[in-house]
């Protein structure tokens, strides 16, 4: 892996930096929360929240929004632990109670098998990457372009720093945001147009029975899931913003930088959050309004097309070009910034087994840029054998709820136990936690028993 030499996980305190002051000084900060955006507007928002529109229509739009809202807090408490303890998400999961296999904790094992399921998510993200190249230039086939989305998103990584992949994802999401709201204007001018009386269907609190299994993938996909959760800590550290506190000290200038740069990766979370949930809902009025209506649902190889018709039909056959360069950027937008969160997370998961140090810099830096060309040939092999890029997005969600269940174990854990006393938050936000722990716990459990 190519970039930078110094070492973006190392403290010192020639880098220890005052706070800005205000949300426009936080804004000039900002990275983490947008690269986790580049990730989250792909997969759940084209893909499942588009199907799960077409499949329920506008009944399930509670579902999609609590999923946007709600997760976001155990998000804070996983960049608040990050900044507290300077610790990667694979060394703080170590650290949590319960039994060992060899030198890992169980949770360090329980992600490493749920992530074979995100393979497929990411297979199909790589697929659906493919499928729209293809349709844009169909003298090349998918299998190709499978191969040339592969291999670039692990060239990308492989040669990017973090102010590299930050820079790339702000493009990438400058270019879906426009595309997103140009969409939804172009849907209201069309007989598919939506109107308050669909929206306020959505928001009746009902689930159908046949719209569970997809409505609980979706909501483990959508916002921000819990691999994304786990991502957080890796883009915080790198951006900055626990360097910039610097080491743990029990003096109140530490206190003082602490709680300001807290507030700092607040306003990052929340930014983003704002940008991936209009995002969703857009994606999921489309599917509800165009497909639902047409009783059309996105499968295999015709699934691209399919979401394609979203735009021809309500707007005419030059919208295609439209939706390939939106869909190429969205889907290709979330390869890469997973590609790059998913090798440092590995890396750090076998050094918890002990095949690596991840604090040699070195040797991280190897294992990082050697893991994204291996995970990246494995999306692109397990896209090549299913060749269904939607159900290997739903499949990747069911794990993403499983996951779910770990995040907020591990979440309240670094809140009750190992936050500074110094630094608690307030009523409000404790309040807010147990809420969104609450609420993913019970999907999250209806989701495996629904899966059962």
């Amino acid at each position: 892996m190519q970039g930078s030499a110094e070492d973006l996980y190392v403290f010192r305190e020639s880098e220890v930096k005052e706070p800005p002051e205000g949300i426009l000084g936080a804004l000039k900060y900002l990275g983490p929360g947008l690269i986790l955006t580049a990730s989250i507007v792909g997969s759940g928002e084209l893909i499942a929240t588009t199907t799960l529109g077409a499949t329920a229509g506008f009944v399930t739009l509670w579902v999609i929004i609590v999923s946007c809202l709600v997760k976001v807090t155990l998000q804070l408490e996983f960049g608040k632990h990050a900044i507290n303890t300077g610790e990667s998400t694979m060394l703080a999961m170590n650290k949590l109670p319960g039994p060992r296999i060899g030198k890992a904790n169980w949770t360090v094992w329980f992600w490493i098998i749920v992530m074979s399921l995100k393979m497929m998510q990411l297979g199909g993200i790589v697929g659906g990457t493919a499928l729209a190249l293809n349709i844009a230039f169909p003298g090349i086939s998918p299998p190709i372009w499978t191969w040339v989305t592969a291999f670039s998103v692990a060239l990308l990584i492989w040669q990017g720093s973090y102010k590299f992949i930050e820079r790339a994802c702000v493009f990438m999401i400058v270019c879906f945001v426009f595309f997103t709201i140009a969409c939804a204007l172009f849907l209201q001018t069309t007989p598919y147009r939506i109107s308050w009386a669909d929206i306020a269907e959505g928001l009746q609190f009902k689930l159908p029975a046949f719209a569970v299994g997809v409505a609980i993938a979706a909501f483990g996909i959508t916002g921000v899931g819990g691999d994304e959760i786990m991502q957080y800590p890796y883009w915080c550290l790198e951006k900055g913003y626990a360097r910039f506190t610097g080491p743990k000290k029990d003096t109140e200038d530490w206190v003082r930088r602490a709680r300001g740069w807290i507030k700092v990766m607040y306003v990052d979370a929340l930014f983003s959050m704002v940008i991936y949930t209009i995002a969703t809902i857009a994606f999921y009025m489309l599917g509800a309004a165009v497909l639902h209506g047409r009783g059309t649902i996105p499968q295999g190889y015709d699934a691209m097309r399919t979401l394609a018709t979203m735009y021809t039909e309500s707007v005419g056959p030059w919208a295609m070009w439209v939706y390939l360069i939106g869909a190429i950027v969205v889907l290709y937008s979330t390869a890469f910034s997973a590609l790059g969160a998913w090798s440092r997370q590995y890396t750090d998961a076998f050094s918890r087994i002990g095949l690596l140090n991840f604090s040699d810099a070195k040797q991280r830096q190897r294992w990082i840029g050697a893991l994204a060309w291996i995970i990246a040939i494995i999306w692109a092999l397990l896209f090549l054998a299913f060749k269904a890029p939607v159900f290997m997005v739903i499949l990747g969600g069911i794990g993403t709820s499983l996951m779910l269940l770990i995040v907020v174990y591990a979440a309240l854990f670094f809140r009750y136990t190992r936050l500074d006393e110094r630094l608690r938050p307030s009523r409000f936000y404790d309040v807010a936690l147990w809420v969104s722990a609450i609420a993913i716990a019970v999907l999250g459990i209806r989701g495996i028993i629904a899966v059962i």
